[in-house]
């Protein structure tokens, strides 16, 4: 029997917070220190870089996102396990809490509280991937595109030579999150030119549209 798809499974929700994820890549790194605040690859190889050149502050630099990020997975994993589902489902919750620390990072100034910002958003992206891990029913990442390009191509490649149309389907998904992905680094790149510090505000309107549109069903 095929399991329930969930709301928050859905192309639309997901397509939303592919456009948020890709929107904070580049703020964060355009604006914030040039950070990688979402997926923690590129900052464990920076962090390890400085920390063999002795350079420990630098390396401090790098390491405070990447601690936040396992802090927001900790906690995420706990709201999933302590809240029970009334009026708002848990995933809700999370959206909630994410838009409420975006709030925060526009808040902001840049210079000295720019590690304060990079944390934030490295707190919420680690929220959202715990979160967001499907699109109907299919594993996905909401906050970076290696894993979903990957997973792409191996179904596109098994769509040619199984000519199963489910695996096509499922192709298309992925590349429906990557191309989410680029519009919100696009989108990023050019409202952080415009509004600075405070463009980090405008992921406050596909989080509120994601959240409510998971009171529909998927």
């Amino acid at each position: 029997m095929q399991s329930k798809i969930q709301p928050s499974e859905s192309v639309f929700v997901i397509s939303l917070l592919a456009v948020t994820g890709g929107f904070l890549e580049s703020y964060s790194f355009v604006c914030r220190d040039q950070v990688f605040a979402n997926c923690q690859t590129g900052n464990l190889v920076l962090f390890a870089m400085y920390l063999s050149s002795q350079e420990f502050f630098r390396a401090l630099f790098y390491l405070i996102p990447i601690l936040a990020f396992i802090a927001g997975i900790l906690l995420t994993n706990r709201i999933r396990d302590r809240l029970s589902p009334n009026f708002l489902h848990w995933r809700q919750m999370t959206l909630v809490l994410e838009m409420i620390l975006m709030f925060l990072v526009g808040l902001i100034p840049y210079g000295t509280y720019n590690i304060a910002a990079t944390t934030l958003i490295a707190f919420a992206c680690s929220i959202q991937v715990e979160t967001f891990r499907k699109i109907k029913g299919t594993g996905c990442a909401t906050t970076m595109c290696t894993g979903n390009l990957r997973s792409a191509v191996d179904f596109l490649y098994q769509f040619f030579v199984n000519r199963d149309t489910k695996n096509l389907t499922k192709s298309r998904y992925y590349f429906i999150i990557i191309g989410t992905f680029l519009l919100g680094a696009v989108l990023g790149s050019i409202t952080t030119g415009i509004f600075g510090i405070p463009a980090v505000w405008f992921t406050l309107i596909t989080l509120a549209a994601a959240f409510a549109s998971m009171f529909r069903k998927a």
